[in-house]
């Protein structure tokens, strides 16, 4: 049985990970600028991403993320291990995550999709290609796309 990314009556909930506090501002008001109600969560680190994805200490008892934004620079755990323990974790692995980088090198674009990124994006620098690219990213993943109906608790 498949239903749409967002049940009815709930805001979507996006786990942004990312260390640019100015990339984390401006992802922060393209959702509010949404037509798609979210809860965003920020993660600086990877290992935060982590702990908050196995909802620990302040983030136990906080739902999985519908989506995941995540930047390949990060420091000391980088996106490229995020990613790969995300995909690779029977709890985590559904959940679709979204590679945003300042980078287009082929090598990160091809290493993040051999390791099952759902999409990869060079990040807009322009503020209203920004909020451009998150609009259309919210209406692909929270108004069109299908996934398996799960409820899974980490």
């Amino acid at each position: 049985m498949e239903k749409r990314l967002i049940a009815e009556g709930r805001p979507a909930e996006v786990l942004l990970v990312d260390d640019n506090r100015g990339d984390a501002l401006l992802a922060s008001y393209a959702f509010k600028d949404s037509s798609v109600a979210t809860q965003l969560t920020i993660a600086s680190t990877g290992e935060m991403a982590l702990s908050i994805l196995a909802r620990e200490g302040d983030y136990f008892g906080k739902p999985l993320p519908d989506l995941i934004m995540l930047d390949l620079q990060l420091p000391k755990m980088s996106g490229v291990d995020v990613l790969h323990h995300i995909k690779t974790h029977p709890h985590f692995k559904h959940i679709p995550v979204i590679v945003m980088s300042n980078s287009g090198a082929v090598h990160n674009i091809l290493k993040s999709y051999q390791l099952h990124a759902n999409a990869y994006v060079i990040k807009p620098v322009d503020l209203a290609k920004f909020r451009d690219a998150i609009a259309l990213i919210e209406q692909f993943f929270f108004l069109l796309a299908s996934v398996p109906a799960l409820d899974i608790d980490a």
